[in-house]
Parts: structure tokens; C-alpha cells; sequence
């Protein structure tokens, strides 16, 4: 850096729409609460869960950071509509990069990125602020279906050169992608002043003033708490400038520099998840989403739900339908109308098609009249996680089925539990996070499981 599906719980007695997605509804989809969790994890102030394992991710300096590496790359993973690329471009460097194609012009690329890597333990400011962006920005917009395509991009290496930026930049360059603008962030958490200031760094390079001026502009659109400072010519000691030397378009958004307002703790220990101001990240951060909602260009699909007391109706009209267990991940078999009844009680979703744009619904927890979840206490799973045999236990009367499903939604197990206390083993199953459903007449029970190694 410079140195000069949202869940909703409905009981069946409402009756209730959920919103159709706007530009400005997505913006204000930007969660303090979610980019604070991912900052703690990122930093090693909580654990988290990397491989099916607990881990503390406490340091990311380029020698030692795969572990910040793998993180990113579930978390990627877990999302919508994105393609997952480890790019290793040296001995320890690697890019961890996602990409979303866009629907109607693939071939026009709009990049949100930052560096993940750090100096010394913790490094909230610099850059676990960036990364979380990203993060939060791709947790929202991989649910929704784009006219351009967006690439969200966490360079590693930035600290002893901007390495990772260079690597992928030139070779842009050298196959001639048509990217149209890089949002690169880079500190965005700390205003010591409180006066709401934040710099954007440009040069007059290919488009970068444009793109300024598109973010002047979504400060008034949108009534941010910000203000301004355009620093012209920007830094170039950030990952933007590999950009700008291979003539792409590029400006850097973060705090204020130009105004001596930058974290005191800059490249230190120090620099603690508890030294940010939150609000105004949380104000950066719907800022930045701002611009790549408008630029990516939402196609008009409408993946809300009304909920009545018994039935889930898609909002869309004229599409395709496919009604999915959000507890499994499975398309529910010859459920693929505009309207659902669920005769079980559970959580659903929608995934809509309008021409080659898929969309799925947020998940919403239903209770169908009739039927019933199990009553708390009924069935206990442990450990969890395991590593080997897994136990349920459970008090009632009649056999059980148990089902164990992978992440992706894939049936790996099935059996009928005809004992009140039955074990499992596990150890022949990859390591990572499992979905278990036991059912018994009309009587449903959900939960999640790890399975470590």
C-alpha cells in the first residue's frame, strides 16, 4: 500500500413478499455483520473453518499464508455462478481469483479486487478490509445474473512488489481481455478524524477519470456518509498501477491517505480488527458495491417469493422453475412450477430460468400445515465435528432414515436407523462439510455436520 441467500423465517400464519432485487436493494444487502465476521476470521481474532477443520488465521505474509489462500477459496467456492481460479504464478505467490460471465456481453470485464496479503499478524486495515469487500461484494452479486462480466480478484504478493496484480495484469494484456475498469481497495477501514473523508487515487490513463467520475457520481445517487478526495495523480504503490501500466483503465478507492488519515498502525501488529472505524467501512463498502452493480448491469429476473400459509409462489412469470430443498441443495423431483406446496416442513428455494439466466431464490423456512419438525432434544448428533464414527442417538419409537449429503448437494449416504442409538462410520468420507436429514413419517430433522481428517 502507499507509503508518499439472505435467510427469511416465515411461520405458516404470515403472508408476506419477499422484495424483488434492485440495484439499491443490493446495496443495502451489504452486511456490517457479515463483513465483520469474515474480517475476524480473516484475521485470525476468531477461528474458522478451512478443510473441515478449526484454524486461526493469524498471519498472511507470502511465505505463510496458504492458509488464507484455502479460506478464500471456500469461500468462492460456496457462492453462486462463479468460476474458481488458484492462479499460482510463482514458488509461494497464488492468486485466488472468481469470475462471473456475464449473460450478454461475456466479453466486457469489470474487476473489484485487493491484496490478501499482509507483513505481520492481523493487518485488519491493510488489507483484511480490501479482501472482505471483495468477499461481501461476490457474496452478493454471484446471486444475481449480469449483462457484463465481473471478476473478483485477491492478489497476493502486493507487499514485496505487487506481484500477483503484474502476473495477471500482463497477461491480460497478452491475450487481450477487454477489461474496462479495475476497482482496486486497498485500506478502507480507519478514519481517525471521523470527518468521513476517503481518497480515490487516478491518472489519466486510458479511462481511469471516467471511472472517477462515475464514483463522484454514485456519492449523490445514493447519499453515501462520504466525502471525496480525488488524488491526481494517484500512488502507485498499489496493485491498480500494474493495471494502468499495461493501459488499463484502474483507481484506487481506501482511506484518506492525502489527508494524513491513515492507520496508525500501518504495517504492524497492531493493526487490530478493534482499531476500525466500522461504520464508515461499512460506507466504503456499499459505495464500491455500488459501482459494480451499475457496472456489471443486472438482467431482469425476478428471483423473489411470495409466501402464503401454504404455498411458495415464484414472482416471475413466464420462466422455468425449479424448486430446490435448501437443506440438501437438491432439486425436488416434478416440482417445477411457478407455484410449491410443501407437504413436508423444511427450508425452499426457487431457482428461476428466463433464457440462458438462472437465478436462485433466497432460501425461506416453511412450515406446512399438518406437519411437524421434531421437537428439540429428540435426536442429538456428536461429535460434530468427526473425524470417524459419528453417533445419533434418539428417543422415538419408529426407525429413522438417515441421508448424508455433500456440500454440492450429492446423496453420499443412506441408511435406515432401526436402533435408538446408532453409529455411522465417516472416515472413508473427504473432509469437509456434509448436510445430514432424518425423516420419519411426516416428521423432518436437518442439520449440518464436519467431517475433518
Amino acid at each position: 500500500m502507499k507509503k508518499v441467500f439472505l435467510l427469511f423465517s416465515l411461520s405458516f400464519s404470515l403472508i408476506g413478499a419477499l422484495s424483488a432485487q434492485t440495484e439499491l436493494d443490493l446495496i443495502n444487502a451489504v452486511s456490517l455483520d457479515s463483513l465483520s465476521q469474515t474480517l475476524q476470521e480473516f484475521t485470525g481474532e476468531v477461528a474458522t473453518n478451512v478443510g473441515g477443520n478449526s484454524v486461526t488465521i493469524l498471519n498472511r505474509e507470502q511465505s505463510n499464508n496458504d492458509l488464507a489462500g484455502d479460506y478464500l477459496v471456500e469461500k468462492f467456492n460456496a457462492m453462486n455462478s462463479l468460476t474458481v481460479t488458484d492462479q499460482p504464478f510463482n514458488t509461494n505467490g497464488r492468486n485466488i481469483i472468481a469470475t462471473q460471465l456475464g449473460k450478454t456481453n461475456p466479453n466486457d470485464i469489470y474487476i473489484i479486487c485487493s491484496h490478501y496479503d499482509s507483513v505481520a499478524d492481523y493487518c485488519a486495515d491493510d488489507n483484511a478490509s480490501g479482501t472482505a469487500t471483495v468477499l461481501e461484494v461476490a457474496r452478493i452479486l454471484s446471486t444475481q445474473c449480469m449483462d457484463n462480466t465481473l471478476v473478483y480478484a485477491l492478489w497476493d504478493e502486493e507487499e514485496i512488489g505487487l506481484r500477483g496484480a503484474n502476473f495477471y495484469a500482463s497477461q491480460a494484456n497478452n491475450n487481450g481481455d477487454n477489461i474496462l475498469g479495475v476497482l482496486n481497495i486497498d485500506m478502507m477501514g480507519y478514519d481517525g478524524d471521523d470527518d468521513d473523508d476517503f481518497d480515490i487515487d487516478v491518472r489519466p490513463i486510458a479511462n481511469s477519470i471516467e471511472m472517477k467520475d462515475d464514483l463522484v457520481a454514485l456519492l449523490a445517487t445514493y447519499n453515501f456518509n462520504l466525502n471525496v478526495n480525488v488524488v491526481n495523480p494517484g500512488t502507485t504503490a498499489s496493485d491498480h498501477a500494474r493495471f494502468w501500466d499495461q493501459g488499463y483503465s484502474a483507481v484506487l478507492v481506501g482511506e484518506s491517505w492525502d489527508n494524513d488519515d491513515q492507520t496508525p498502525y500501518y504495517h504492524s501488529s497492531s493493526d487490530r480488527f478493534s482499531t476500525l472505524d466500522l461504520p464508515y467501512f461499512h460506507e466504503l463498502a456499499k459505495l464500491i458495491m455500488s459501482y459494480m452493480v451499475t457496472k456489471g448491469s443486472l438482467v431482469s429476473v425476478d428471483n423473489s417469493l411470495t409466501v402464503s400459509p401454504s404455498t411458495l409462489t415464484s414472482n416471475m412469470d413466464n420462466a422455468s422453475y425449479q424448486w430446490v430443498d435448501c437443506s440438501t441443495n437438491l432439486p425436488i423431483p416434478s416440482e417445477v412450477n411457478q407455484s410449491f406446496s410443501p407437504t413436508i416442513s423444511g427450508s425452499y428455494a426457487v431457482e428461476v430460468t428466463v433464457g440462458s439466466c438462472t437465478e436462485l431464490s433466497a432460501c425461506v423456512d416453511f412450515t406446512s400445515l399438518g406437519t411437524h419438525t421434531f421437537k428439540l432434544n429428540t435426536i442429538n448428533i456428536y461429535p460434530n465435528p468427526t473425524s470417524s464414527i459419528l453417533t445419533i442417538e434418539h428417543s422415538l419409537n419408529d426407525d429413522l432414515m438417515f441421508e448424508l449429503f455433500s456440500i454440492e448437494g450429492k446423496q453420499v449416504l443412506q441408511k435406515v436407523l432401526t436402533e435408538k442409538r446408532s453409529k455411522l462410520n465417516m472416515s472413508q468420507l473427504s473432509k469437509g462439510t456434509y448436510f445430514v436429514r432424518m425423516t420419519q413419517n411426516k416428521k423432518v430433522f436437518s442439520q449440518q455436520i464436519v467431517i475433518g481428517k
